[in-house]
C-alpha cells in the first residue's frame, strides 16, 4: 500500500486556515441571550446620583465616599435577595511597598456573612470575574469566606464572549487553552508580591483580556449601577453611581440573570414575587449592557448641535467611533468639555499615559482648541468615573455606569452595565450632577483638577501605539 506524504507546507497551511477560522470565529461568535441589551425606558421618582471622591485640599489628601456607604445599606435593608456583579473584588496590593487602603472587600464580606447568618432563607448571590482567582489558580480569602459561608458565588465563564485581543486569543484557544489552568503556583503574582503564586497557565489565559467589568447591587427595594470596584486597591478612586427604586430593578436584574447563563446558571429568582414598587416620576431611565452603550453614546452625542453642551468625565478614552464624534459635535459648535484620568498611577505602578494623552491631543488639535481638557489631580489613585451629560435646551441626557470609552468595553466584547437618565434641567438629580463636574471643573472647596498644559503630549509615536493597541486589543484598556 502506497505511503500518503504529507508536506510540512501543507501542514502550515491547515494550520493557518485553522488559526483565521479561530480568530473570525472569536470576533464575531453569536452573543448569549440578553448581553448586548437595551431595556424600555422606565420611569423613576426615587433615583440617587452617588459620588466617591478623592482629591487634594489645603496641601492634604481628603477622601469622600458615599457609593460604598450605599451597598452596605443595601445589604443591611435586604430581606429576600442580594444579587452583586463586581469585577474587582480582591486585597492584592503591595502590602510591602507601604500602601495604606480601605479594607472593603473585606467590609462587603462580613456583610454579606453577617446577613447570611441573620437570615439563613436570604438568597445571596455574588457574580464576579476570575481575575480575582487569577483564573483558577488559586482562591482568594474573600470568594473563599462567602461560599463556606452558603453563598453563591458565580465565577463568570468568558469563554462565551468575544474575543478583543483576537489575535493572541486566536492562537491560544488554538494551542494553549487544551491545557488548562493548573492550581500550581511558582510565579509572582502581577498584582501584588505580597499574594498567592500565580503560573504560566493562568499568566497565558489573562493576556486574552477579556473580563466581566460590571459594577451592579441588586436587592428587592433598591439597585445600583456604579464604576467602583469592591477592591481594597481601588478604594482611594473617584467613582459615580446611580441608585433606584422600583420596577426598574426587574430589567437591572434580568440583565445579570444573562450573565448567570453564561457559566450555566441561573438566579432562581422571581422577580414579579419579590420586586413591588410603582414605575413613576419625571426622569427617564434606560438600561443599556454592552455594544448598546456605545450606540446610546453615540446616537446622543451625534444629535447635539450647535449652543448644545457635552461634558465627560472618563477614566479611558480610546474608542474611535466616540473620539470623532466628540471632535465633530465640537466641529458644528457643541461647546465640550472633557475631565480626564492622566493615566499615570495603576495601583503603585507608574502607566505612560497611554491612551488619554493621545486622545487629548488629538482632540483638541482636531478642534483648534475648541474641545476643552483638564486632569483629575490623582495622587496614587484613579479618577476612575465613567459618565457623559449632554445637555440640549432644557433637556438633559446623562449616561453613566462600569464603562470605560474604548473598544473592549463597548464594542460587544467585555461586559458592562451602565444606565441612561433622562430629564428636564430643573429636577434635582440634573443639579447634583451639574454641580459635582463644574465643582471638579472650577476647582471649588479643593483641588481637583489641572490645566490642559499639565499632561499635554504631542507625541505621534505614542499615538501610532494607542491606535494599533486600540484596534488590535493589545492593551488593557
Amino acid at each position: 500500500m502506497k505511503k500518503i506524504k504529507i508536506s510540512k507546507k501543507f501542514i502550515i497551511n491547515i494550520l493557518i486556515i485553522l488559526l483565521i477560522i479561530e480568530i473570525l470565529f472569536g470576533l464575531y461568535k453569536p452573543l448569549t441571550n440578553g448581553i448586548s441589551y437595551k431595556s424600555d425606558a422606565y420611569r423613576v421618582s426615587d433615583i440617587e446620583f452617588l459620588k466617591d471622591m478623592t482629591y487634594q485640599k489645603d496641601g492634604r489628601r481628603v477622601t469622600e465616599q458615599e457609593i460604598f456607604s450605599k451597598m452596605y445599606t443595601m445589604i443591611d435593608e435586604a430581606e429576600k435577595f442580594i444579587v452583586i456583579d463586581m469585577f474587582l473584588f480582591n486585597d492584592d496590593y503591595n502590602r510591602s511597598a507601604g500602601n495604606e487602603f480601605i479594607s472593603i472587600s473585606e467590609n462587603i464580606t462580613t456583610k454579606l456573612v453577617e446577613k447570611k447568618k441573620i437570615k439563613p432563607n436570604i438568597k445571596i448571590i455574588f457574580i464576579t470575574d476570575p481575575i480575582n482567582n487569577f483564573y483558577g489558580v488559586y482562591e482568594t480569602k474573600c470568594i473563599k469566606t462567602l461560599k463556606e459561608n452558603n453563598i453563591d458565588v458565580v465565577i463568570t465563564n468568558l469563554d462565551k464572549l468575544r474575543e478583543s485581543n483576537f489575535i493572541y486569543s486566536g492562537v491560544y484557544n488554538l494551542v494553549f487553552k487544551w491545557f488548562g489552568v493548573s492550581t500550581n503556583g511558582y510565579m509572582t503574582n502581577p498584582f501584588s508580591k505580597d499574594s498567592s503564586k500565580v503560573n504560566i497557565t493562568g499568566y497565558l489565559k489573562m493576556i486574552n483580556f477579556k473580563a466581566n467589568h460590571r459594577k451592579v447591587v441588586l436587592t428587592e427595594k433598591e439597585g445600583l449601577v456604579t464604576s467602583a470596584n469592591p477592591h481594597d486597591a481601588s478604594s482611594l478612586h473617584s467613582n459615580i453611581g446611580f441608585s433606584f427604586k422600583g420596577q426598574f430593578i426587574k430589567e437591572v436584574l434580568k440583565s445579570e440573570e444573562a450573565v448567570a447563563r453564561l457559566s450555566g446558571r441561573k438566579l432562581g429568582i422571581d422577580v414579579d414575587k419579590v420586586i413591588n414598587g410603582e414605575s413613576n416620576g419625571n426622569v427617564m431611565v434606560t438600561l443599556i449592557t454592552e455594544g448598546k452603550i456605545k450606540q446610546e453614546i453615540l446616537d446622543e452625542i451625534n444629535k447635539t448641535k450647535q449652543g448644545d453642551d457635552i461634558f465627560l468625565a472618563i477614566f479611558y478614552i480610546s474608542d474611535r467611533s466616540v473620539v470623532k464624534s466628540m471632535i465633530n459635535a465640537a466641529n458644528r459648535g457643541v461647546n465640550v468639555k472633557v475631565i480626564m484620568d492622566a493615566n499615570k498611577d495603576a495601583f503603585g505602578m507608574k502607566k505612560n499615559g497611554i491612551p488619554n494623552r493621545e486622545v487629548a491631543c488629538e482632540m483638541i488639535k482636531n478642534t483648534q482648541e475648541k474641545i476643552k481638557v483638564r486632569w483629575y489631580n490623582t495622587n496614587g489613585e484613579q479618577f476612575h468615573t465613567k459618565l457623559i451629560k449632554i445637555d440640549s435646551g432644557n433637556k438633559s441626557v446623562i449616561i453613566g455606569g462600569s464603562a470605560n470609552y474604548t473598544r473592549r468595553n463597548i464594542d460587544d466584547f467585555n461586559l458592562e452595565t451602565d444606565i441612561k437618565v433622562e430629564m428636564d434641567k430643573n429636577d434635582e438629580l440634573y443639579s447634583e450632577v451639574d454641580g459635582y463636574l463644574n465643582k471638579m471643573w472650577e476647582n471649588e472647596e479643593g483641588d481637583f483638577t489641572l490645566d490642559t498644559e499639565s499632561f499635554y503630549e504631542d507625541n505621534w509615536f505614542k499615538w501610532g501605539i494607542y491606535y494599533i493597541q486600540e484596534k488590535l486589543g493589545l492593551s488593557t484598556f
